[in-house]
Parts: C-alpha cells; sequence; structure tokens
C-alpha cells in the first residue's frame, strides 16, 4: 500500500533546517526513509544544496502526489521560489516563511494529502516578533486541529528513552499549581492509547515521576506525591494500565532502571527533556501524541550560531522522518485491518 508522502516544515530559514532537510535527502537510500516533500522554500533550500556543495536538485511540484514520482530525483518543494538562504541571521521575512510552512504542511495532513508532517525548527521569539500567538508548534497544531490545547501531548523519544512532560512552557514555580490528579490520569491514558496505536507496544510500562526530591521522601519534602501522583496512578491501574510510581526522578532514568518501563510520565519540562537530551542528543524526536494527524519533530532547536557551518547533524531529523513515517505506516494497516 503506497502512502501519501510526508510534508515537511521547513523552520526558520536561518536555522539549521534547511541543511539537514538536504542532508536527509542525501541519506534516504541508506535510512530508508519514507518519500517527502516541503512545504515552501525552493529558494532557501536551493541555496543551501549549493553551500554544501552538495548536487541536490530542487525539484517544484504543484501537487502533494507528485512528490511519490519525483523522490528520487531531487527534494520535491511546493511553492514559488521565494527568498533565499541566510543562515544564522533570523529575520521577519524569515519567521513569516516558517510560519507559512508550518500552516501549510499541517493543512495537507490534516486534508489527508501528506501521511504526516514533520516540523524542522523555529525560533519562538522570531515567530512571536510576527504575531505568532501559541507557545509552540505544538498548541498550533492542537488549534489547527480543533482541539483543545490540553489533549496535544508532547513525548520526548529516543533510542533509550521516551519521556512526557506534564507541565512544559511554563515558569518552574508555577509547576506544582498546574498539576492535578486529572491531568495526570488524563496524560497517562493518552500516552497508553498512542503506545499501543502508534508504537505497536501491546501493554505499555508508564512510569510516573515525583516532584519533589526523593519522590517527597513520604511527605519531608513536599505533600504533591501523597495527594496527586500516587491517586492517580491508582486510578490508572483501575483502568488496567500498567502505571508504577511515584519513582524519585534523580534515579529513574539509570541504566539498570531504563528497561523496565516504556514512558517515563515527567511532571516538568526539564525532569523530562534532560535524560532524553543527555542520552539521545542526535537521535531525539518530539512525538505529538492526541492530535487526528500524526506530528513529529527533530527534538533540538534552530542553532542559529551553527547554522551553515557544516557542524549540523541530521540524525534527529532523519529519525524523526523514519518515526513519522513508520507510524503512518501501523495507522494505514489498522484502518485496513478494521476495514
Amino acid at each position: 500500500m503506497q502512502l501519501n508522502p510526508l510534508a515537511l516544515s521547513l523552520g526558520d530559514p536561518a536555522g539549521v533546517g534547511p541543511e539537514l532537510i538536504v542532508q536527509a535527502w542525501q541519506q534516504r537510500a541508506a535510512e530508508q526513509l519514507p518519500p517527502f516533500l516541503v512545504a515552501g522554500g525552493q529558494g532557501v533550500l536551493a541555496d543551501a544544496a549549493r553551500a554544501q556543495g552538495a548536487g541536490v536538485a530542487i525539484v517544484p511540484i504543484d501537487e502533494p502526489g507528485d512528490a511519490l514520482g519525483v523522490f528520487a530525483e531531487g527534494i520535491p518543494v511546493l511553492g514559488a521560489a521565494g527568498t533565499g538562504w541566510r543562515p544564522g541571521v533570523p529575520d521577519s521575512d524569515g519567521a513569516w516563511l516558517a510560519w507559512e510552512s508550518l500552516k501549510w504542511a499541517t493543512a495537507l495532513a490534516r486534508d489527508g494529502k501528506a501521511c504526516a508532517i514533520v516540523t524542522a525548527p523555529v525560533s519562538k521569539a522570531a515567530l512571536t516578533a510576527v504575531g505568532f500567538s501559541f507557545p509552540g508548534q505544538t498548541e498550533f497544531l492542537a488549534h489547527a486541529c480543533g482541539i483543545p490545547e490540553s489533549q496535544a501531548v508532547m513525548m520526548l523519544a529516543g533510542p533509550n528513552l521516551r519521556t512526557v512532560p506534564l507541565t512544559i512552557h511554563c515558569a518552574l514555580a508555577d509547576v506544582p499549581r498546574l498539576l492535578s490528579e486529572d491531568l495526570i490520569v488524563s496524560r497517562g491514558r493518552a500516552v497508553a492509547a498512542a503506545l499501543t496505536r502508534d508504537f505497536g507496544i501491546a501493554h505499555p510500562r508508564i512510569a510516573v515521576t515525583g516532584l519533589n526530591p526523593h519522590a517527597g521522601e513520604g511527605g519531608v519534602f513536599g505533600r504533591e506525591e501523597i495527594d496527586l501522583i500516587a491517586p492517580a496512578i491508582a486510578r490508572l491501574r483501575s483502568e488496567g494500565i500498567d502505571a508504577s510510581g511515584p519513582h524519585p526522578a534523580d534515579a529513574l532514568f539509570a541504566p539498570h532502571k531504563r528497561n523496565s518501563f516504556d514512558v517515563a510520565l515527567c511532571m516538568y519540562h526539564d525532569q523530562a527533556l534532560i535524560p532524553v537530551k543527555a542520552l539521545d542528543f542526535d537521535s531525539g524526536v518530539n512525538v505529538t501524541l492526541g492530535l487526528p494527524i500524526i506530528r513529529t519533530s527533530p527534538d533540538h532547536g534552530t542553532a542559529f550560531d551553527i547554522a551553515g557551518k557544516g557542524l549540523a547533524h541530521p540524525g534527529a531529523l532523519i529519525a524523526a522522518i523514519r518515526m513519522a513515517g513508520e507510524m503512518a505506516t501501523r495507522r494505514a494497516d489498522t484502518r485496513t485491518v478494521d476495514a
């Protein structure tokens, strides 16, 4: 069964996104990547390819389906040539292009013309300066798909570890106020369902961290574990979900512990992201669960400081493309069986 191509958004054109897209296409055969197209940015990608001496062709296409026939020849790109590549020099024109590319790629996935979306890194500051009103791409995707932001769940996935932060882009001081038993339960349900549907794990094991040092030490260092986290775990287990904890976060990610769970449900941003980036920086993928479409992204930023210098590593983008393709195939197989 031939799926529609993946849709890649360009990301901020002043960042490493364009050169990583070129490198990913160059490694498509060795990495067995599914066909993809890029929503906009012909001029940027052409400049990025020339700057790397890659000899990579940029192939303009009119319809998403055209990408399947030309993917072996070059990078299929929708839209006009537009602006050129100015690595390391973010500006408002580039932010607008990143936003337009994100909207376009999202619409293609939402309308079924692309089997998934893979988003290259953007600058939240640059987007905000041109009127982007969302905390990040995840929240925009939820809005574009017509679902509440609270239903979009961020999961970080690498070869060694998967984690989900319960609270994301907020001040650390606000985390205890934002946590609730219902939030933990709803996230646990969404994660368990997604791991079964999109990752083929029949009975996911969810390890839930504590918030405080030593998971509160029986209330000595805080009561969130007693009042919120343990009751949420009990509710999940009563629903047949294999949840455990609260686990002290400083010990959960040790090598001898990582094989005991399939995903760690963490209380705040850095508690989830630090271990993934320490273990899988060049292969970590940001996956948005809970959407009607599939979305992945490399788990790193725009890296303006190294853009255009030949230092950027495509591993995380390649992993994001591969994972999006695998998820799309599983969903298609499930629909075929159900039919």
